[in-house]
């Protein structure tokens, strides 16, 4: 694996906690940060802890602009987009290049192999929240059906931040509490394996002596 991440700060964490009412898995890094100044979109690992591949490089976290994106799929928008990606050339090669992009971004992190990239990229549309998520992360001009989805939107940040100060403050001290216990949890089998192991020397101390 390549392209290690910087240590995600604890406010962003409790942030993102905030969010989703959990700690994502794999969590490597904030991708795009909303102008409320809380994250919108984290950078997931390809394999999650327990080795389970996770082809979602970039996980959109705002309620706000999750809920305004199901809308737009609720009206359509990914059938339309679809249809047009069979009708228009030009686009249908603009949006492989964004399946390329994606999948160059993740193959930097670590390689999935056989796996696609997402979002139905790069035949169809059949999440605009990952399309959403990859033009924020991004950039504009990298993923067409992304920019446009995003277009589409209102400013989700407009009537204040999707998580209050007193949500993410709750969601950090759960964060920690959770933390702590795995910590204390990690401690213990520790302590059992050196156990072990002093077992596992004191007898074979004795045959020697013995023989």
């Amino acid at each position: 694996m390549t392209n290690e991440p910087a240590a995600v700060p604890d406010s962003d964490i409790a942030a993102i906690a905030a969010q989703l009412g959990r700690v994502p898995r794999g969590l490597r890094a904030v991708a795009h940060r909303c102008p409320c100044g809380n994250p919108d979109v984290v950078e997931t690992a390809p394999r999650l802890p327990d080795g389970t591949p996770f082809p979602t490089l970039y996980y959109l976290t705002c309620p706000k602009a999750a809920s305004l994106i199901g809308t737009l799929e609720a009206e359509g928008v990914m059938k339309d987009q679809t249809a047009r990606l069979a009708e228009d050339p030009e686009l249908a090669a603009a949006y492989r290049r964004a399946h390329e992009d994606y999948i160059a971004r993740r193959d930097a992190i670590e390689v999935l192999e056989g796996f696609p990239s997402a979002g139905g990229m790069p035949d169809r549309v059949k999440c605009l929240h990952v399309l959403v998520g990859h033009s924020l992360a991004a950039g504009e001009g990298v993923n067409p059906l992304g920019d446009e989805a995003l277009g589409m939107l209102e400013d989700w940040w407009a009537k204040g931040p999707c998580v209050s100060p007193a949500e993410v403050e709750a969601a950090g001290a759960r964060v920690l509490k959770n933390r702590a216990k795995g910590e204390d949890h990690a401690a213990v089998i520790a302590a059992k394996q050196q156990k072990t192991a002093e077992r596992a020397e004191k007898k074979r101390q004795a045959e020697e002596e013995q023989s």
